[in-house]
């Protein structure tokens, strides 16, 4: 059997891909050739896309610094409602923080869960005059965005005829609701200056949603990553500005009591010795 120099046929294939990719050189920049003309078209290709990459990080540099402005506007734009009600607010997490917070549902959790803290939280701002409720937001999906749900607090002010009704949001985890673990440096930066308690007015919370999920979508974009539906403006405007259902908190159920307990004494360890110190005993042998 005649056999196959296969050694000498593989170094021919390879002189051949060799020859054809130094034509294709040779066709696209001259390398091979010394050729000025094509040298110098691919400096100015360099030049220019060193150029176009400079100009897109002046944009965002200007675009994230324009964020921060308008986000501390609209944080520093309060009212003194806004100012009375969180304040009051800050005094009662105070002194539910201070009796520690007990759990009332049927599975409790240690340190209570989010419902009872907001039930908690919303009977003593009634308890100081205010029109609190709980707000309960559900939403269907769309081509857009999934379903979900969100419950905040909510105060109606009403002392001003002229202005009708004005709602105040109270938020009690809100940085944490735009909080990403993959967005980029500028995001990270813009969101620690957002209060983890945010008490605002519906019309200002509106304006502050825009800029957060506007500086979420640009984060994700400078990332060359998908912006999650649950991370868009719809989604978290349906969170807070959506339709919602009102209702009164609940009194805490009867015979329950926020306060911690006093611990009890046991009559198994009770030491009756020590608490009556004449009373004796006689050892009782058994057989």
């Amino acid at each position: 059997m005649e056999k196959i120099p296969v050694a000498r046929q593989n170094s021919e294939e390879i002189d051949k891909f060799l020859d054809g990719a130094a034509s294709f050189a040779d066709m696209m920049f001259g390398f091979f050739d010394g050729s000025n003309e094509s040298e110098e078209s691919l400096r100015d290709f360099v030049d220019r896309d060193e150029s176009a990459n400079g100009d897109e990080d002046e944009q965002n540099k200007i675009f994230w610094e324009a964020q921060e402005e308008l986000l501390q506007a609209t944080l520093h734009r309060t009212t003194s409602l806004e100012s009375r009600i969180r304040q009051a607010t800050k005094e009662a997490l105070s002194e539910l923080k201070v009796i520690g917070m007990q759990c009332a549902c049927r599975r409790p959790v240690a340190g209570g869960c989010r419902n009872c803290l907001q039930t908690a939280l919303s009977i003593r701002l009634q308890n100081v005059g205010l029109n609190c409720y709980i707000c309960k937001s559900k939403w269907r999906s769309s081509s857009e965005i999934p379903s979900g749900e969100h419950t905040y607090i909510e105060v109606l002010d009403k002392s001003n005829p002229k202005k009708g009704e004005v709602r105040v949001i109270i938020e009690l985890n809100f940085r944490a609701e735009f909080e990403m673990a993959r967005a980029n440096e500028d995001y990270n930066k813009l969101i620690a200056q957002i209060p983890e308690l945010l008490v605002i007015k519906a019309e200002r919370l509106k304006a502050l949603i825009k800029i957060l999920c506007g500086a979420a979508k640009k984060s994700m974009k400078e990332k060359k990553m998908h912006l999650a539906p649950w991370r868009k403006h719809k989604y978290m405007q349906a969170k807070w500005l959506g339709t919602y259902e009102r209702a009164t908190p609940a009194p805490l159920p009867v015979g329950y009591s926020d306060r911690p307990q006093k611990p009890k004494a046991s009559m198994l360890t009770f030491d009756l010795l020590e608490k009556l110190p004449g009373l004796h005993y006689t050892a009782v042998e058994v057989v």
